[in-house]
């Protein structure tokens, strides 16, 4: 069934239609934010204004642009040659997946909740429900296979990111703002929380 919707939206997005990412599939909703004009391919532009969307500055977005397209595009293109546009077809970006993760998504890009869960039985010691940094630090390194550099600063990278953009006034990053992420409507939240402060700076 997973395959045959994702045929078809394939097919939909060949003849100029939006591309709607499978509602069971929270990497492709995650990474379907960046899809700017919804067509099912992300360029590095799309990256970065997506970055912007949430609030990051212009040098961390320029670098996630280049950094994120560079490292996922031809993972996400197989059988296709090299491109210098370095898109980032969103139908296939189960198969970009990192090392050295948390696991919550399976290889087809699908949430696992027993692997959510598990982030904060192991590592939120001083709060239940909410990762100090100290915490994200040693889930980074709980996660960290042997020898796998590139795995782990992706991690790393991401993880950080996160916590830069979501943490409380106390440093705290918490569960449900993680969960969102997963399934990529904390991205359109901090895009909406954007819009308020600059509609309020320049009414």
């Amino acid at each position: 069934m997973a395959s045959s919707v994702s045929s078809v939206s394939a097919a939909s997005t060949a003849i100029g239609a939006k591309f709607v990412p499978e509602e069971d599939n929270f990497l492709q909703r995650h990474v379907a934010f960046f899809d700017r004009n919804k067509d099912g391919i992300v360029y590095p532009s799309e990256t970065f204004q997506g970055f912007r969307a949430i609030g990051c500055g212009y040098l961390l977005s320029g670098a996630a642009s280049l950094f994120i397209n560079m490292g996922l595009s031809s993972k996400t293109r197989p059988g296709k040659g090299f491109s210098f546009s370095f898109p980032i077809e969103v139908k296939n970006i189960h198969l970009a997946k990192h090392t050295s993760d948390s696991g919550v998504y399976d290889t087809d890009g699908r949430f696992v909740e027993s692997k959510f869960e598990e982030i904060f039985a192991k590592h939120s010691k001083t709060h239940p429900d909410a990762l100090t940094n100290e915490e994200l630090k040693e889930l980074l390194n709980a996660n960290k296979e042997a020898n796998d550099r590139k795995g782990a600063f992706a991690a790393f990278t991401e993880w950080k990111i996160l916590h830069y953009l979501c943490k409380d006034k106390n440093g705290l990053l918490h569960k449900d703002t993680v969960r969102a992420v997963y399934d990529g409507s904390l991205f359109e939240k901090l895009e909406k929380l954007e819009k308020q402060r600059a509609s309020k700076k320049h009414p």
